[in-house]
């Protein structure tokens, strides 16, 4: 008999495993997207307040120019991601689809769209210094939510970050944007959790990456030697979706549970995304603040897949351009646009929107890609079941949101949906089942307000 070693990964109960689709750019090198003539500035990328106007029509910016000034802590600051001019201060076209106020800037051509560097001493910053910093910086969690950095990492004084861990899972399809940037950037990674670690002072840090990114894990391995003070440990985990999300994570790592109504932060965990952490390093070592960031671009309908490092405000259209656009003749009857990934990406309805502080990729899928089919009655399979990894009962909530019976959604523990789609990815009768949940939630909201 053969003696084998096996590799127990780590991962959380429930879940799906739907197909990778990464192939088309997991190891595609991170590539600048040339700069464009036109940009469009949405003053709301983020959960929070939007921000307020500091310029004027007609005036001259400069790229990293603030443009844009929080008007409350939930709010970050914007800066002109060129050099050039501002056109218009009016309504634009929000990826979320709505109409927001946006400044809309046009590059100055005859510009090498350059910026000087200048490193910021964060070690002589005190943490209400540091969290000032990063509101000013418009840092924002790329993985998605785009949750403002500095409330993130301003850990209250009756509470204590006990257990930084990094996501590093990329779980959603298609996407590479994460990988490309552990594996290309291992070092500013390091210097990120150098920098948090100087402020949130954690017991432990993790680094939880799932075990289709070898090259990322080895990359972030060697860069770790160099700061054996900071004991990281890289953690491999389970291909499995949401592995990324924040409580799964700690569930996997940590075996330890987020218990309902709370944050992690009530149990001494923090987590944070893999691209935003080499974001904070590169805004302290250069002073730049987020004027751009890796977005993957894939699908079956597009030309030449990529990871690009794009400007924030940059339209779809230039971006789809830029990779030699739809393959289809038909590409507005037969591709379906995606900004981020397809289990909790938003459908575009136009390729005029632009990119957005969190938006981690543009997916072009063609029909064969898109899941389009006849709603059924809920047969009972219990599928929805196994997959919410919040052990919620999807289809009790689904019923209950069919009758329009959305207060009594709250009782079967509504607010504790992270909206993953796991549930509506394996029902097998077709039911909506996460898009009623977020009516639910959007409805249960305005009458809380009213």
């Amino acid at each position: 008999f053969l003696n084998h070693n096996f590799i127990v990964l780590l991962t959380f109960s429930n879940g799906v495993h739907p197909q990778e689709f990464k192939g088309w750019t997991h190891e595609k090198a991170i590539e600048r997207l040339p700069f464009f003539e036109d940009y469009v500035i949405p003053l709301s990328q983020h959960i929070g307040a939007p921000a307020k106007s500091l310029v004027r029509k007609g005036q001259k910016v400069s790229r990293g120019e603030l443009i844009a000034e929080p008007t409350a802590y939930l709010s970050v600051a914007y800066h002109s991601p060129v050099d050039g001019f501002v056109t218009a201060i009016e309504l634009a076209e929000h990826p979320g689809g709505k109409m927001v106020p946006s400044i809309k800037i046009k590059a100055d051509r005859f510009s090498a769209q350059r910026m000087s560097k200048k490193a910021i001493n964060w070690k002589s910053l005190s943490k209400k210094e540091f969290s000032q910093q990063l509101q000013q910086s418009g840092m924002v969690g790329l993985g998605g939510a785009a949750f403002p950095s500095h409330v993130k990492f301003a850990v209250p004084d009756d509470k204590k970050c006990d257990y930084l861990i990094i996501n590093g899972c990329e779980c959603e399809p298609f996407l590479t944007a994460d990988h490309r940037v552990m594996a290309e950037y291992p070092e500013e990674v390091m210097k990120g959790i150098e920098i948090l670690h100087h402020f949130l002072k954690p017991k432990k840090t993790y680094i939880g990456i799932e075990a289709n990114k070898a090259d990322a894990i080895n990359k972030l391995t060697q860069a770790a030697k160099q700061y054996p003070a900071l004991a990281v440990e890289i953690v491999t985990l389970e291909v499995k979706y949401p592995q990324g999300a924040e409580k799964m994570l700690i569930s996997a790592i940590l075996k330890k549970e987020v218990p309902s109504g709370t944050i992690p932060l009530d149990g001494g965990y923090l987590v944070s995304n893999v691209g935003t952490v080499a974001a904070v390093a590169e805004y302290f070592e250069s002073a730049k603040p987020l004027i751009e960031r890796v977005v993957t671009i894939s699908g079956s309908n597009i030309k030449r897949p990529a990871n690009l490092l794009v400007p924030i405000g940059t339209s779809l259209k230039q971006v789809l351009e830029a990779c030699g656009g739809f393959k289809s003749s038909a590409s507005g009857e037969s591709t379906r646009i995606l900004l981020g990934g397809p289990m909790m990406g938003m459908a575009q309805k136009s390729l005029d929107v632009p990119i957005v502080k969190g938006t981690s990729g543009i997916l072009a899928l063609s029909p064969a890609e898109v899941r389009n089919f006849d709603t059924y009655k809920c047969i009972r399979c219990g599928r929805c079941l196994d997959a919410c990894p919040m052990f919620l009962n999807p289809s009790t909530l689904g019923l209950l949101a069919k009758k329009g019976m959305y207060e009594e959604m709250l009782e079967e523990n509504l607010l504790d949906c992270m909206e993953c789609a796991s549930c509506s990815y394996v029902c097998p009768s077709g039911i909506p089942l996460v898009q009623s949940f977020r009516v639910a939630k959007a409805i249960n909201r305005e009458r809380k307000v009213a």
